[in-house]
């Protein structure tokens, strides 16, 4: 079984929010106050791959770190940064999302913008800025899922529905 994983930090480097998805149950995230490592394991139970796009410089990193989670040592892990390196497709993830013609919603938000989203909802209780934030992770993990398949040659499936929020 394979989940979908991408983190998003704060201004401080720790982190705000971890999306999970899972083709057949659907995404899981973890918020501010829900990000523990019983939740994340909670959230992995089952897996047996762990794939990511550059986590292996930044994700399993940060993870291991602040959560004491060495994922890197208990799941196998497939970053697909280094698939699309070797297929020439070069750049972060929404920049090859966007060479592969793979749409968002949240189009124009990047990393460098959810730290301020997350501050502004910490700060302000802006309900909007932290709905923008796990819209973007939510799109991408999801299209982690989609992005695999299209490097893989495989057809594309619709995500599978679900979204269970943890804040707490």
């Amino acid at each position: 079984m394979r989940a979908y994983l991408d983190i998003e930090t704060t201004f401080s480097g720790s982190i705000s929010v971890i999306g999970i998805y899972r083709a057949g149950s659907g995404t899981v995230q973890l918020v501010g106050g829900g990000v523990n490592d019983l939740n994340l394991y909670g959230a992995l139970d089952g897996v047996t791959t762990i794939v990511t796009f550059n986590g292996s410089c930044f994700d399993l990193p940060v993870i291991r770190k602040r959560l004491l989670a060495d994922l890197k040592a208990e799941f196998a892990h497939r970053d697909l940064l280094y698939v699309c390196r070797k297929r020439g497709l070069r750049g972060g993830l929404k920049v090859v999302e966007e060479r592969l013609g793979i749409a968002r919603s949240t189009a124009g938000i990047s990393g460098w913008d959810a730290p301020r989203l997350w501050s502004r909802f910490e700060m302000y209780s802006d309900r909007s800025a932290l709905a923008t934030l796990l819209a973007y992770n939510y799109e991408d993990v999801v299209n982690l899922a989609t992005l695999e398949a299209l490097l893989d040659g495989r057809a594309v499936d619709a995500p599978a529905p679900g979204l269970h929020v943890l804040m707490e």
